[in-house]
């Protein structure tokens, strides 16, 4: 049966490595504060509720940069959302909405396929901040404010990953391994 797979994306140091880290449950993706760490698309399993689902951390997109290596890791995260079944666009709530996330946003309309916007580093939920409520310019729907780093707010996230799934993914003829 083959895997559904969610691809996650975003600007370099929004938290991508950690929720993904905390998604598998082991620490597969380095996490430092500089920005590049990540650079090829890393692949582990994931589950929730019982379905079973391939993650992709991917490293920073830069859009508009023309250095060697941020134009290849443009690359990688390219491949990764030609890949993915679900994307996860990830930008940071303590930045608030960036002329790059602007352009990734239209990056990812221009996929056709289902986009989930999570605002990272929000650790009181309750307590949005001011800029919050510009991501809805993206028009890439509800976004979803989580902490990765205290892992708040992921049932909200996987559930709306696992709902995002087309109902044909499962095919029992083959299986996708990573």
């Amino acid at each position: 049966m083959s895997k559904p797979i969610v691809a996650i994306v975003g600007r370099p140091n929004v938290g991508k490595s950690t929720f993904f880290n905390r998604i598998v449950g082991r620490r597969v993706s380095i996490v430092e504060d500089t920005p590049g760490v990540t650079r090829d698309r890393i692949y582990a399993e994931a589950e929730w509720n019982n379905i079973h689902f391939a993650l992709i951390d991917t490293g920073g997109i830069e859009p508009s940069s023309a250095d060697i290596i941020l134009s290849q890791m443009r690359e990688q995260a390219q491949i990764a959302m030609d890949m993915a079944d679900v994307i996860l666009f990830m930008c940071d709530g303590k930045d608030g909405l960036t002329t790059a996330d602007r352009e990734v946003g239209i990056m990812l309309r221009r996929t056709g396929k289902k986009v989930i916007l999570v605002i990272n580093k929000i650790d009181v939920p309750s307590k949005l901040p001011d800029d919050f409520y510009d991501f809805y310019e993206l028009g890439l729907g509800e976004p979803i404010a989580i902490s990765s780093a205290n892992m708040l707010n992921f049932g909200d996230v996987l559930d709306e990953i696992v709902e995002s799934f087309p109902k044909d993914i499962y095919d029992d003829e083959e299986e996708t391994e990573f």
